[in-house]
């Protein structure tokens, strides 16, 4: 038996990279899961299909977040897939970077990052609340970037320390339901996001070389540590920022 059978989870962006990691690790354990994608159905049935193979049970949501009628698109797909029942689990993965420095940073650019990073996942909370089950849980997705310095990532940054931020409030608002709302931080992870530089050598060599277990992270890292979050081991656990990164820039090496 998996530590959520009979449960169910929603999984934003979860058609490949982390999300898609997390989508696999959430149903190996029993849940049934929504696979949200914002328009890739061929990614998004590739992650379905393989739960399916695997034994599981998972269905596909198409909602494009940034554009009007998002959040309205993503729970009239759940809805219908969840067929009456209410949602255990709430993971905010689905998001998007930005290589911009401030002076290159566009009013355009820093509204569609809050627009998708921030204003989406507020929201898709906001409407899952009367469909989140007491004891359910809730993760968000930040990211090391509000940890420490990069320049060229400003933008997203702020955003990830906004959604970051949400956390200790609900999670105090939600307690007395037995909700917990948790924050996973991944550093550099190797997936189609970062692949522009993850593919160079270089880069790779630097990052590991300010990390303290020596490697870039792989999905299933941060998949693992959702999965406790998600689970019935993550109950005491509320209101937190949990650092996925492998120790990244914990100090000077050697």
């Amino acid at each position: 038996m998996g530590t959520l059978d009979g449960k169910t989870a929603l999984v934003t962006g979860a058609s490949r990279g982390i999300g898609r990691a997390v989508a696999l690790r959430l149903a190996a354990e029993g849940a049934l899961v929504a696979v949200h994608h914002g328009g890739n159905e061929e990614a998004a049935a590739g992650t379905v299909a393989r739960i399916e193979e695997a034994g599981g049970r998972a269905f596909a949501v198409r909602a494009r977040f940034g554009e009007a009628g998002a959040v309205d698109a993503l729970f009239e797909g759940l809805t219908a897939g969840l067929a009456g029942r209410g949602l255990d689990v709430l993971v905010n993965n689905a998001g998007i970077g930005s290589g911009s420095s401030i002076a290159q940073v566009t009013e355009e650019e820093f509204a569609r990052l809050l627009a998708v990073n921030v204003t989406t996942p507020f929201f898709v909370i906001q409407r899952a609340l009367p469909l989140l089950n007491d004891g359910g849980r809730i993760v968000n997705m930040g990211s090391t970037a509000s940890r420490f310095a990069v320049t060229s990532q400003i933008g997203y940054t702020v955003t990830k320390a906004a959604l970051e931020a949400m956390a200790p409030s609900l999670a105090n608002e939600l307690g007395r339901r037995g909700i917990t709302v948790n924050t996973v931080a991944p550093g550099a992870v190797r997936t189609d996001m970062t692949a522009g530089y993850t593919a160079v050598p270089e880069v790779v060599a630097a990052l590991e070389g300010i990390t303290a277990l020596g490697r870039l992270g792989e999905p299933e890292d941060v998949a693992d540590v959702v999965g406790f979050l998600a689970g019935p081991q993550g109950r005491w656990m509320t209101g937190q920022t949990v650092d996925v990164s492998g120790g990244t820039w914990l100090g000077p090496l050697g």
